[in-house]
């Protein structure tokens, strides 16, 4: 069975500042060039940007020895990770996109919607995940730490995002 998490990042600026920002190449390389203090392999693998969106594709490598132990029953290596993120044309009503993460060979799935909204104070990024773990008796377990684990990634995304606005837009 499925889990999903609802989370909501909000921002003090304008939808259209947040935007730009992810539509920049160097704001997801700077993204990246952080995440290596936690991983030692963390890359922009792609990147496109135009009038019809923006599309990011990012890999990762956590070492087995960093996994939690629940994990580590269920992956022999390092988990090699590929996100890919988009944002479609900006809407100034409403910008959607999507997102989704994958591992060789992983035991599951991990796919989501998201959109940028104004609202009065500013705009809110909105994400809807989904998480899928296809192994047996554990599969919840895996689930709802996947679930804990992209919190603590949105929550930190949120800051990284406003402190880069605030450093390179405002």
């Amino acid at each position: 069975m499925a889990r999903r998490l609802s989370y909501s990042a909000r921002y003090d600026f304008a939808p259209e500042l947040l935007y730009r920002a992810q539509t920049e190449r160097c704001y997801w390389q700077e993204l990246a060039d952080g995440f290596r203090m936690l991983t030692p392999v963390s890359e922009l693998a792609e990147f496109s940007s135009g009038p019809e969106g923006m599309r990011v594709v990012l890999t990762q490598a956590i070492p087995r020895n960093m996994l939690p132990p629940l994990a580590q029953t269920v992956l022999a290596k390092d988990m090699m990770i590929t996100r890919t993120e988009t944002l479609g044309a900006w809407d100034p009503e409403q910008t959607r996109g999507d997102y989704s993460a994958s591992v060789p060979a992983g035991p599951g799935s991990l796919t989501g919607r998201q959109v940028l909204v104004r609202t009065e104070s500013g705009c809110t990024m909105r994400k809807t995940t989904e998480v899928k773990v296809y192994i047996p008796f554990i599969n919840a377990k895996l689930e709802q730490l996947m679930l804990l684990n992209l919190v603590d990634l949105f929550r930190a995304e949120a800051e990284y995002s406003k402190s880069w606005v605030d450093k390179n837009l405002r």
